[in-house]
């Protein structure tokens, strides 16, 4: 009878903290958005998959930072918008409903964000406009943005 050795049948990889770190940004989705208010208007851009409106930006791509995430998606979807100076708002964390999967929105607001509404990337949205933050279908994410950053005025 011939014994089989176990590290030839079942070959096992060496966990490292790159491996281990490498699984959990697998499973959790990132991305940055862009908050950028004129006039008591917002900026908002509408999928093109499900006519929902939101806020503009994207997934970040390895070894990019938020900020960069940012600034690259913004150029992709408007390149003709300035952005002007941008700071973190907030990180919002969540688990979307419908997959389980765990994802993370790093929201900045623009100061002085201005220039022409153009589309860059027709596949993905086909309209962006400044909108009142109220009485449109926002993205589950765009609607917690603006619940938080928009509350509803209290009638006295």
């Amino acid at each position: 009878m011939i014994k089989a050795r176990p590290e030839l049948v079942y070959p096992t990889r060496q966990v490292t903290i790159r491996t281990i770190l490498f699984s959990i940004a697998a499973v959790m989705a990132k991305s940055s958005k862009l908050v950028a208010a004129k006039r008591g208007k917002v900026l908002l851009v509408r999928r093109r998959s499900d006519g929902l409106w939101m806020f503009p930006g994207g997934r970040k791509r390895a070894r990019e930072s938020e900020k960069d995430c940012l600034r690259r998606e913004i150029k992709e979807e408007l390149p003709e918008l300035k952005l002007g100076r941008i700071s973190l708002w907030k990180e919002v964390k969540a688990r979307n409903k419908r997959s389980g999967r765990k994802m993370s929105d790093a929201i900045f607001i623009a100061k002085g964000a201005k220039g022409r509404l153009a589309i860059g990337d027709k596949k993905e949205i086909d309209r962006a406009a400044w909108q009142k933050p109220r009485g449109i279908r926002l993205t589950p994410t765009s609607r917690y943005i603006r619940d938080r950053l928009f509350p509803r005025k209290r009638q006295r």
